[in-house]
């Protein structure tokens, strides 16, 4: 199992990208925030795993947030001392009523569209750390934290 890494570090740059939520701005999304990453010159296994991570969490907006209707997806990222990288995923769609449950791998509320349930699973498993915060019909916040090798 991965430690916790601490959300309290210094920020040395960040920027906020906001989004409609389509799916042709999945690449946009990904390709944006590898793009302000790269200044920390991160491996290209690093950028992979934020481009893979930020793909599932956006794709969770997409499909499960808003269901079939356009709404805002609004992306954060911080780069932080000590070569963190934390990027905060926000929807103002319908929410998650079992966070708990949706993270459990198979689980999907879209298996009419063969949704394989895998995606906080993978989003883990390509960051070090990951929160979900959801509030059924007020929205849900991904919080990926990603600390680079010096």
């Amino acid at each position: 199992m991965k430690s916790k890494v601490d959300f309290s570090a210094t920020v040395e740059n960040e920027m906020v990208l906001s989004l409609p939520s389509l799916s042709v701005n999945e690449g946009m999304a990904r390709a944006a925030v590898s793009a302000f990453c790269a200044q920390l010159n991160p491996t290209a296994v690093e950028i992979a795993d934020i481009k893979c991570a930020v793909s599932e969490a956006v794709t969770n907006c997409i499909v499960h947030a808003y269901r079939g209707e356009i709404g805002e997806i609004v992306i954060g990222v911080k780069l932080c001392e000590g070569r963190l990288i934390q990027i905060e995923i926000k929807d103002k769609g319908c929410g998650i009523p079992d966070v708990k449950k949706a993270r459990e791998p198979l689980y999907t509320t879209d298996a009419e569209n063969e949704r394989s349930g895998m995606g906080f699973t993978v989003m883990e498993n390509f960051c070090d750390d990951l929160r979900v915060r959801s509030r059924v019909g007020k929205g849900t916040t991904v919080t990926l934290l990603k600390r680079l090798h010096k």
